[in-house]
């Protein structure tokens, strides 16, 4: 009876304390809560293994060949802090600019916390969609599941806390991969926060 008496008190005391940190900002200066939409620009480079994989993506009968490429990408998506943690939700499209990948596409959802000033650590989870210029110009489309980590860093916690104001300009880097572990696609740009 005793521990239902704190557990209960200490579910009070939140749900008291919860609305008055609901009006408090973040460490940057915006809300708390809300929906922060974003824009991104990012560049980098994938490398797909010579192994099976669902998404049937034909090996080479050389096993040291690899599909390889540079990137370029556009991401649009939006986040929904929640005081100290975020959610969200992005659709990006890439174009390859150099070696074996012509396009991809696909989504995500993300989920993370918020750190320093202006700063984001969080995993994603979502769907990717890849065509090869490798195998002609009718390649069908390979699809597999996709998984990342990743950090945004905003100029307050790299020391340029004045150049863009509260939502700005933020670095962002992160690390994916195509399928079950089927490719490995660091990737870093410029998001801008609205």
């Amino acid at each position: 009876m005793r521990k239902f008496t704190l557990a209960a008190a200490a579910a009070a005391a939140a749900f008291v304390a919860l609305p008055a940190y609901a009006q408090d900002e973040a460490p940057d200066g915006t809300r708390a809560f809300g929906i922060d939409p974003y824009v991104a620009v990012m560049g980098g480079w994938e490398q797909f293994d010579n192994e099976p994989n669902s998404a049937g993506i034909p090996q080479s009968a050389n096993r040291d060949a690899r599909l390889d490429g540079s990137l370029v990408q556009g991401v649009v998506g939006f986040n929904v802090p929640l005081g100290p943690v975020f959610v969200g939700a992005e659709g990006n499209a890439t174009k390859g600019i150099s070696g074996d990948i012509d396009w991809e596409y696909g989504v995500a959802g993300r989920a993370g916390v918020r750190a320093g000033e202006s700063g984001l650590i969080y995993g994603k989870v979502g769907y990717q969609w890849v065509n090869f210029d490798a195998f002609g110009k009718d390649s069908p489309d390979y699809h597999a599941m996709t998984y990342g980590l990743g950090f945004e860093v905003g100029p307050k916690d790299i020391g340029l806390g004045g150049i863009t104001g509260n939502a700005g300009i933020r670095l962002r880097g992160e690390v994916s991969t195509f399928g079950d572990a089927h490719s490995l696609r660091p990737m870093a740009g410029l998001v801008a926060h609205f």
